[in-house]
């Protein structure tokens, strides 16, 4: 028996195509699976997302007993209670996945601070940020040429989840917490969110496999259809490798189209990686003239814009904790083009509700549309009156998320202050739709 190591989870709570672990497991037969919680990070986090991640830990729990061994559970800043953890059980080395946050970055030089060997892996992405660069530069600043060269890109060996894992003896696993309520956190907890955990996650996978993604290619942008995979916060959390997806979908019906999304994901992180300001900042100044408005701002967040594609968005966001991801770029358009409010300000809403929300996807997109991010045409159209004629032509999803629409016929549903008298208890429009 060697001697332990410290295995820390972070956004990889899964046992399948886990690198660090594998490692740790290939140089010590006794491994320390923790996880710590950060008080800070809960009292930040969205409820969805903390609730999620209650369910994502059971379950990564119970896959490990399954094995023999069991998660360990620790409460407080991470690098105190990895060393505190390391003196108790003998550790000397503590292995991790490697991310791209701020947040990561100051983790792991804490880690490093302790004295404790750190060891770095792979696993977050397809192709770990930083493996691709261009001729010119440290990253890639526009996705096309980025694509090419991710394609073209060798992948690692999948790998396979761990037959037996020992735990050193004595160590006290501590004790689940319960955030199925998500009582800290921020935002509302979400009615239908979808439940966390590796074993649910894969059942996902394989369900969207044999079925959605054949058709994804010519769907993929189908409001009503709701016809993408719905495995973000299975990615976001890691219950899901991203490798395994890619490889699993890439030479089936709809698979190029479904794998070029997980490129996209690769590209923000390898973007945050050498820009992790980007929740804070923007990635290219453009000199914009942000307006503050909190009532338009409110009834934004609230579903009451009285343009229905926008309110039905921004609805299914609160119901569901997440939202069909060519709503969120006409949501977050018509907010930072429309009305001119700055994005930091619908990317905090969107942090606060959305169970998937990272800080790489998330504030990335926020700023490729808002034109201050990776989008070579920042000043691009983006037309919501259009945008839900081209992908919702019947109003049914505007109907399933608008109460108050439900009743009218077809595309109606799009123009309600166009019908005579209006459409009791919505609203006008709070700006011109057509902008």
């Amino acid at each position: 028996m060697g001697v332990p190591a410290v295995v820390l989870f972070t956004q990889d709570l899964r046992l399948h195509d886990h690198p660090a672990l594998t490692a740790a497991l290939h140089d010590s037969g006794t491994v320390v699976p923790l996880f710590v919680l950060e008080p800070p990070l809960l009292r930040r986090a969205a409820r969805n997302r903390i609730a999620h991640l209650g369910e994502a830990l059971a379950d990564l729990r119970s896959g490990l007993r399954g094995i023999g061994g069991d998660l360990v559970l620790r409460r407080g800043d991470t690098a105190a209670e990895v060393l505190a953890l390391a003196r108790e059980t003998g550790a000397r080395t503590v292995h991790l996945s490697a991310g791209v946050s701020a947040f990561a970055r100051r983790r792991l030089s804490d880690l490093r601070a302790t004295g404790l060997e750190v060891r770095t892996h792979p696993g977050l992405t397809v192709v770990p940020p930083g493996a691709l660069t261009p001729a010119r530069g440290d990253h890639y600043k526009v996705f096309t040429p980025y694509w090419r060269a991710w394609e073209a890109a060798q992948r690692r060996e999948l790998l396979p989840a761990p037959e037996r894992l020992r735990l050193p003896e004595g160590t006290a696993p501590g004790e689940l917490p319960d955030l199925a309520d998500g009582a800290d956190g921020a935002g509302t907890l979400a009615p239908d969110r979808v439940r966390g955990g590796e074993a649910p996650a894969r059942e996902r996978l394989r369900t969207w496999i044999g079925g959605g993604l054949a058709d994804y290619g010519d769907r993929h942008d189908d409001l009503p259809g709701a016809a993408t995979s719905h495995l973000s916060a299975d990615l976001r959390f890691g219950c899901l490798s991203p490798l395994e997806a890619a490889l699993r979908a890439r030479d089936l019906p709809g698979g190029p189209e479904y794998v070029r999304q997980l490129a996209w994901r690769d590209f923000h992180h390898q973007v945050t990686a050498i820009f992790p300001e980007i929740n804070t900042r923007d990635y290219r100044p453009r000199q914009r003239e942000w307006r503050r408005d909190a009532g338009a701002l409110a009834a934004w967040k609230e579903g009451r814009t009285g343009v229905p594609v926008v309110d039905a968005g921004m609805r299914q966001l609160l119901r569901e904790g997440f939202m069909h991801n060519r709503t969120r770029m006409i949501t977050a358009a018509f907010l930072t083009r429309t009305l001119r409010v700055h994005w930091r300000e619908g990317a905090a809403h969107f942090d606060a509700h959305l169970t998937d929300g990272d800080v790489a996807n998330e504030y990335g997109n926020w700023q490729w549309v808002a034109g201050t991010g990776n989008d070579t045409r920042p000043n691009r159209p983006f037309n919501p009156s259009r945008q839900a004629r081209r992908f919702d032509p019947g109003g049914v999803y505007v109907r399933r998320y608008v109460s108050e629409l439900a009743d009218l016929p077809g595309v109606r549903a799009h123009t309600p202050w166009q019908e005579e008298g209006g459409v009791g208890g919505y609203p006008a429009p709070i700006a011109d739709p057509g902008r």
